[in-house]
């Protein structure tokens, strides 16, 4: 992975150079939800997945049924319906997907329109990894790597006032979308 760089610094009239090994094999994928819900801890659930046949040819992502196994835990997690906000991911677009998330009462699902990464939380969460996580870092291995991003995002799930910073930096809102009494 070739590691973002926040700041750095060289002599007077050489330009610095950071040197990394390798590239980029796609070794690794990460999946986030945020969760809010009005008088409750704001909370993000994340499911990392090492891609163990990357060399074989085998799929670099997750697959619909990661996503599938992901919301289900997240359902059993949070014990309450869900409205997924869903960005424009392929895997997020499958039709299969789509038929699960249409079968249970727990999920309403909203497509985001496409290329509108501003409107997502988890975009900032990865801004929030990048920036703290992975600045000026050159991994030795795929495992220093992983131990590295699952730190970070545990740090970030004990700290809901970031999670919640997230949500206000998209300037979109919680409401409800129930009838209130009269």
């Amino acid at each position: 992975m070739t590691p973002p760089t926040s700041r750095t610094w060289s002599r007077r009239g050489h330009t610095p150079v950071i040197r990394v090994r390798g590239r980029s094999q796609r070794l690794f994928s990460i999946a986030a939800l945020t969760c809010y819900k009005p008088g409750e801890r704001s909370r993000l659930i994340f499911r990392p997945k090492r891609h163990v046949d990357h060399k074989r040819g085998g799929r670099r992502s997750f697959t619909r049924t990661d996503c599938r196994d992901l919301l289900t835990d997240a359902h059993q997690q949070l014990g309450a319906p869900m409205v997924l906000i869903w960005d424009n991911l392929n895997v997020h677009l499958d039709a299969r997907l789509r038929a699960f998330t249409d079968a249970r009462d727990w999920i309403t699902s909203i497509q985001l329109p496409s290329y509108s990464p501003d409107l997502n939380p988890v975009e900032d969460i990865w801004s929030l990894v990048r920036r703290s996580g992975q600045c000026n870092t050159a991994f030795t291995d795929p495992d220093h790597l992983i131990r590295v991003l699952r730190r970070r995002l545990h740090e970030i799930q004990y700290r809901p006032e970031l999670i919640d910073g997230c949500l206000a930096a998209t300037r979109l809102t919680l409401t409800t979308s129930r009838p209130q009494p009269q």
